[in-house]
């Protein structure tokens, strides 16, 4: 049971690329499950908790919480640097569009004002693949001195620096770098 997450998560990187969920047996392969019954467990686990449905002929689709992404306990910085839980709060249905790799993304919401010209502001959620990679140009949630922030990934004389898409704002030129992931898209709700 304490495998859950990672098995739905390899479910919806399936049905991100298919469009479809794998039968029992491919799900068995896919997962390392050498019995049915195991997989029919599993099944049984997850449509109860609202991932999985059955059609009328009893094929597999995606349940009312398949396509929830977990929201991250607290905001990421637009401003300068600050500290970044790992724990995960709520999760939230977003457009599918916006999801390659389900079992790689996460949300962060978005604090303070160093971006609002690339058009991200307070209290957007950024949609956010993770990866310890990105290129010059990406908008990165980045980890500097044990904090992170949200920037545009730059190059000043060969090495990459954090640019804010707020003039108010100063370009960050950290001595070490690391990326959490780079952000795929943002969405804001209006009250």
């Amino acid at each position: 049971m304490s495998d859950d997450p990672d098995y739905l998560g390899r479910l919806r990187d399936y049905y991100a690329r298919h469009r479809v969920l794998p039968s029992y047996s491919r799900i068995g392969g896919l997962l390392g499950f050498s019995s049915k019954a195991s997989v029919a467990k599993l099944v049984g686990r997850l449509q109860a908790a609202g991932y999985l449905e059955f059609t009328a002929d009893r094929r597999l689709k995606p349940g009312r919480r398949f396509f929830e992404r977990s929201v991250a306990g607290s905001k990421v910085a637009a401003g300068f640097p600050s500290a970044v839980a790992d724990d995960l709060q709520d999760d939230v249905a977003i457009d599918q569009d916006l999801v390659r790799h389900p079992s790689r993304t996460v949300l962060v919401t978005v604090k303070g004002d160093s971006m609002i010209d690339a058009g991200l502001l307070p209290g957007d959620r950024a949609v956010v693949e993770r990866r310890h990679t990105a290129a010059e140009g990406d908008i990165v949630v980045a980890i500097v001195d044990n904090e992170s922030t949200i920037k545009r990934l730059a190059k000043e004389r060969g090495r990459f620096v954090l640019k804010p898409e707020n003039k108010a704002y100063p370009i960050l030129r950290p001595k070490e770098l690391e990326i959490f992931g780079v952000v795929v898209g943002s969405y804001r709700k209006y009250r």
